[in-house]
């Protein structure tokens, strides 16, 4: 069964909307949407059993229902922004409903998280022992993976400090969603989806980030020439956290 989504939305100008990654929700966009939301009008969307949507998911819950829930409250002609998780469904959506974007923004993230002979990634038995410790303790894991985030940035304890004021103010994710994202971390692979992207897609990986190898980098154009790709040299999985002044400007820099 589908529900309707929670969003929120302010500011004003041209549309963007942003997708938050795994185990965190929405909040975790706050410190980054106070600064921008002068200029633009910005749609945050708790993922499906995130945040204010926790109890909202779909049946079955994967890439594909997500991506269409999901798709059905963004604003017309936006830019999609996704981070990590999130930027692999945001991907989906692009192949999925192109009519709906107008460009693709995506912040540390892989058409492919899991690694594979022909691809870098993060090793499938760290996704495993993720998957064995979510169900014996969720604060643990998730302080854990926050760890692994930060991992290599100057200012890791903060990072972490605040992500999780950030998404403390919302509940719980659900299990189910959860174990479902970890399932797409895992499986899903969208590479030859890449190909046939029809807008404008600017990449954003942090140097220092251990769960999304820059060394993706030159391998994305070879599946899209319209992939840009800008490696941050002192960030690592969170760079919107790690310098959110920094990275704002960045991301203005190259909006359409």
């Amino acid at each position: 069964m589908s529900f309707s989504l929670n969003v929120t939305t302010v500011g004003q100008g041209h549309n963007i909307a942003f997708l938050h990654g795994w185990g965190v929700n929405s909040g975790v966009w706050q410190p980054l949407v106070d600064i921008l939301a002068n200029d633009y009008c910005i749609t945050t969307i708790d993922l499906p059993g995130y945040g204010q949507n926790h109890e909202r998911m779909p049946d079955p819950y994967n890439i594909n229902s997500v991506s269409q829930m999901i798709a059905e409250h963004l604003p017309n002609n936006c830019i999609l922004v996704g981070w990590s998780l999130g930027g692999l469904i945001a991907q989906q959506i692009a192949f999925d409903y192109p009519d709906k974007l107008k460009q693709l923004v995506l912040i540390c993230s892989s058409p492919k998280f899991s690694k594979s002979p022909d691809w870098p990634g993060i090793d499938t038995d760290v996704l495993a022992l993720f998957a064995s410790q979510l169900a014996l303790d969720f604060s643990k894991m998730l302080e854990r993976f926050l760890m692994i985030q930060a991992m290599g940035s100057e200012n890791a304890k903060f990072d972490v400090k605040t992500i999780k004021q950030n998404v403390q103010q919302y509940p719980n994710p659900s299990k189910k969603a959860l174990v479902a994202g970890l399932n797409m971390l895992e499986n899903v692979d969208l590479r030859e989806q890449l190909k046939q992207l029809k807008m404008p897609c600017q990449l954003f990986l942090g140097r220092l980030d251990s769960l999304v190898p820059i060394k993706i980098a030159d391998l994305i154009n070879t599946y899209s020439y319209l992939a840009n790709v800008e490696i941050i040299a002192k960030a690592s999985h969170a760079p919107f956290i790690s310098d959110t002044e920094d990275f704002a400007k960045r991301l203005r820099a190259v909006l359409i």
